[in-house]
């Protein structure tokens, strides 16, 4: 396939608390080697489309605090492909301007958001889905979000409702979204057959995408967009240093399912999981003896059962009569409580320990 005009833009900026302590504001998951496989996740979301779109063609949305990182993690993505946001202004703002540069480089171009978070299994299956949603996107003015399908009831993920069939067999129209459901609409949601998990994965034309995003920011984007149609990397730069601040603080997820029109879903099947919460790695992750996931850990178990235990290289961990726990060891930090998935309660201990013990331990 001829991926001259298809473009990518994969998400790094964000602060990974929900796995924390593993996981912290200093050193976020997506720059961790968390499985042990020898990339972080950053880098394995880059090797996965790196094999279809030239190296320039890609795009890295994060935050200054994290900038170096990104560089040294990604040292063949040319500096000008890294979105730096001046302050944080969650995705949605940072694929509009990433959208912006793209479209200055080919305006018949098409983009691939990816969040850097996530596991894929099968990548034959993948790639074959990004070329179907490369070729429906350059032919239809349309907004498309990549769904897989629920493999159990999931109150993490975000759910999308299928409408009407396209012209393709694989893509729907979106007839409704419903982001993290309680359990019992989850189960509803699945065994219904209409619902698909929300993958954050979305593709579009990219005059389309700054189409649909001129009506939820309408300004910012047409001022730099229409009254200056000519301009300097360095206009661009000055102009996003001025304007970026009146973005509102807002998820592509929201922006695109829940505020813009003419948005479809395209059912894929490549071994997804989002990697973001303890809970949602214990269900996407196979288990050893006794239904307890080890990551990248040596450990000794004893009657437990349906654990998640993560521990740092160099220590050892002997378990006796755990069952249902979470065990994070972070070198200073170390966190045991049961496991359920409401990650509000990872949030709520990180709030409590910066309060009480400092910002370091965040």
């Amino acid at each position: 396939m001829d991926y001259s005009k298809d473009f990518c833009v994969i998400l790094a900026g964000g602060r990974g608390k929900r796995l924390w302590p593993c996981s912290r504001e200093a050193m976020p998951k997506q720059f961790i080697d968390f499985f042990g496989t020898g990339r972080t996740q950053l880098q394995a979301t880059y090797d996965r489309i790196v094999k279809m779109l030239p190296t320039d063609h890609i795009y890295v949305c994060t935050c200054r605090e994290y900038l170096e990182m990104s560089r040294e993690q990604l040292p063949d993505v040319p500096e000008r492909n890294f979105i730096v946001e001046p302050i944080n202004r969650n995705t949605a703002p940072s694929v509009a301007w990433a959208a912006m540069r793209i479209l200055k480089r080919d305006p018949e171009s098409n983009v691939i958001v990816l969040p850097s978070d996530q596991m894929v299994l099968n990548e034959v299956s993948f790639t074959h889905s990004v070329e179907l949603g490369f070729s429906y996107v350059a032919e239809n003015d349309v907004l498309m979000v990549m769904g897989v399908k629920p493999t159990r009831p999931e109150p993490g993920y975000g759910y999308i409702q299928m409408g009407d069939l396209s012209c393709k067999p694989e893509v729907y129209a979106v007839k409704s979204f419903t982001e993290k459901p309680e359990r019992e609409f989850a189960t509803m949601f699945m065994n219904s057959g209409e619902f698909y998990w929300n993958t954050s994965i979305f593709l579009s034309k990219v005059s389309h995408l700054l189409k649909s995003f001129e009506q939820i920011f309408p300004d910012v984007l047409r001022k730099l967009r229409y009254e200056r149609i000519e301009y300097t990397y360095e206009e661009e730069m000055e102009f996003v240093a001025k304007n970026y601040p009146r973005y509102p603080n807002l998820s592509i997820d929201y922006a695109i399912l829940e505020q813009c029109r003419n948005v479809f879903v395209m059912q894929c099947d490549f071994g997804w999981a989002d990697l973001g919460t303890w809970h949602a790695i214990y269900e996407s992750m196979s288990k050893v003896e006794g239904d307890n996931v080890i990551i990248d850990s040596k450990v000794e178990l004893e009657d437990c059962s349906n654990n998640v235990i993560k521990l740092p290289k160099g220590k050892i961990g002997v378990f006796n009569g755990l069952d249902g726990y979470i065990v994070a060891d972070s070198e200073d930090v170390l966190l045991v409580c049961r496991k359920n998935d409401d990650s509000s309660l990872i949030r709520k201990y990180v709030s409590e320990i910066g309060l009480k013990y400092g910002d370091e331990f965040v």
